[in-house]
């Protein structure tokens, strides 16, 4: 497997790999990685549909990419999606992906088309005071101190981050800022998680920094996640003849490992709570989806909260990778990620409209029409002054096709699950829906004689417990996730958020979808380049536009220097006068 960029490669069809014929696969969960193999597989890799085998522990495919209406409990979305222009894999592979709306399309034009139309923008980023807006102002807010510290952190060599928080980089001149604000609530990072991944996310996403106060950046699919990529997935992957296998538990996998070759041998299985296996031979090729921030994730309803299930069991994703791991150092280390999830939980709650009651003060927020079919809140609505750090948004509506008229389908989440609500005196994780939606209904102006009234019966609202929501960001070293493909590995593969691939960022998915891309093309020698992760990084014109953003479109003529690096200053200045550089930087409104 090798990177490649620009269209030569891009809109070549690969040749059929040697042996494919002769080849088989297993794949193990039905994630967007997961899909995203399978799909390469027969797309690139040319294998016979019937040849691929996808084990799926739940009776429904979608992994984290959920949105499902549950009889007796009503719509459910677990979390929600931003997709960015530069997530190269995932467009290599949506514009091969039929639309199921629209025939004679693909995914990718229908993704188009609809953001081209109607782009997305936040009105209004963050509100206090019960639905006031905040005035953060499209403004980061960051001293010059502040500045330096996210510049220090970006040219801190990986090696040095390794097991190193958030907070060992970053004081009150960050935490306390508009930046951090949007950035924690947007990404969901908390002060304790990753330095190493902070890292890595300004890198790869450099390019959008100035879109990052009102969301310009983003865009959206047209539904949930579930209906919008995964049933397009799904639907292909039958059109081949894919074999999916429903309610089956991938236990364990064995290896023959010696210092030169690892193979996978067999795959134990549970299947309706009986023991099975599957023997392996090298034809046989397994891509292993490791871990899982949704696994022990519980929903609770209208009148019951969600239960906190941080028991790992066997059958799940951190059991079957802890089994795995004992085998090789090379398979990583699971504990770095599910041992704490105190520090790695939030939840979220799905929010169903049931009249016309609410509509009146979610319009008042997001300045739009929720039943236009439009953008509506453009992103996140945060509560800057909510002790859960609450944040909401209503996508375009409907969000799920059978959604009846007049309804309005929303997401709310909240970082802090043990602290007391402000109106509901107790934590999120103890509450019921109802009084998720009473929080939040205080949050956005309802007056308080009318919230309870309101959270019963105009609205239906079911909470989310997700202990491992956020185990990527857990501080970790080299060798904590596995490589996609280990060094030896002749056979097997790991997918998902918790293998190693370069420079992309977790949490995303694009990261998922470069994992299916990177473990097929390396396990069939596919002979065409997967797309490299978007080089904003190494764009000078991608780091001046963001150092000024950063700094709210103030020069660095602006800065506060001592006398010294104000005469070394001067001295560049002079030395770039009448250069296509000092074209450039004025161009950029550095100087």
């Amino acid at each position: 497997m090798y990177y490649s960029s620009g269209n030569y490669e891009a809109f070549a069809r690969p040749e059929k790999p040697e042996g494919v014929d002769r080849k088989s696969a297993y794949i193990i969960g039905t994630g967007l990685a997961a899909l995203t193999a399978a799909c390469y597989l027969v797309r690139d890799g040319q294998m016979k549909g019937e040849h691929v085998h996808i084990f799926e522990k739940d009776p429904i495919p979608g992994g984290a990419c959920d949105g499902y209406e549950y009889p007796g409990i009503g719509y459910v979305m677990r979390g929600g999606r931003e997709m960015d222009n530069h997530f190269e894999v995932m467009w290599d592979l949506f514009r091969s992906i039929p639309s199921i709306e629209t025939e004679g399309v693909s995914v990718l034009d229908e993704y188009y088309w609809l953001n081209k139309h109607d782009p997305n923008y936040s009105l209004m980023r963050a509100t206090e005071k019960r639905g006031q807006d905040a005035h953060t102002d499209g403004k980061f807010g960051l001293s010059d101190k502040g500045a330096m510290e996210i510049m220090k952190l970006f040219f801190t060599p990986d090696e040095q981050l390794y097991d190193k928080k958030i907070t060992d980089f970053f004081d009150d001149e960050v935490l306390n800022s508009n930046f951090w604000l949007y950035w924690r609530t947007m990404f969901a990072f908390e002060n304790w998680h990753s330095a190493l991944e902070m890292k890595l996310y300004i890198k790869r996403y450099i390019h959008h920094v100035g879109g990052l106060p009102d969301f310009k950046a983003l865009r959206f699919t047209r539904y949930n996640q579930y209906e919008s990529m995964i049933l397009p997935m799904i639907k292909y992957l039958e059109g081949f003849g894919v074999q999916f296998h429903y309610n089956t538990k991938v236990v364990n996998v064995e290896f023959d490992i010696t210092p030169e070759k690892k193979q996978a041998k067999k795959i134990i299985l549970l299947h309706d709570g009986k023991e099975d296996s599957v023997d392996l031979t090298e034809n046989d090729l397994v891509f292993i989806t490791n871990g899982g921030c949704v696994e022990n994730s519980s929903l609770g309803s209208q009148n019951t909260p969600a239960d906190f299930n941080t028991e790992i069991k066997p059958g799940g994703g951190w059991d079957m990778w802890r089994k795995i791991a004992a085998q090789d150092p090379s398979f990583g280390h699971p504990d770095k990620f599910c041992s704490a999830p105190e520090q790695s939980n939030w939840m979220s709650a799905t929010v169903t409209t049931l009249d016309d009651k609410i509509v009146p003060y979610i319009k008042n927020i997001c300045q739009r029409d929720p039943f236009s079919g439009k953008v509506v809140t453009g992103g996140i609505v945060t509560v800057k002054d909510s002790n859960w750090l609450l944040s909401w948004t209503f996508n375009r509506q409907p969000q799920f096709r059978t959604q009846p008229k007049g309804q309005l389908v929303g997401w709310i989440y909240g970082l802090f699950s043990d602290k007391p609500g402000n109106f509901v005196k107790k934590p999120m994780r103890e509450c019921t829906g109802k009084e998720i939606c009473m929080e939040w209904l205080y949050h956005i102006g309802v007056p308080e004689n009318e919230i309870e009234v309101l959270a019963e019966h105009s609205a239906n609202t079911v909470p989310c417990m997700m202990p491992y929501i956020t185990a990527f960001f857990m501080p970790r070293a080299a060798g904590d996730r596995p490589d996609v493909v280990p060094k030896g590995a002749v056979n097997f593969a790991f997918l998902g958020q918790f293998a190693e691939t370069k420079r992309d960022t977790i949490f995303t998915t694009e990261y998922s979808m470069r994992t299916g891309m990177e473990a097929v093309y390396t396990l069939l020698d596919i002979d065409r380049g997967v797309p490299e992760v978007w080089g904003s990084v190494y764009d000078v014109r991608d780091l001046l536009n963001a150092t000024v953003q950063l700094r709210d479109g103030k020069k660095i003529t602006e800065m506060n220097p001592t006398l010294l690096e104000k005469i070394a200053f001067k001295a560049v200045l002079k030395k770039i006068e009448g250069t296509d550089i000092e074209k450039l930087l004025k161009e950029y409104n550095v100087i």
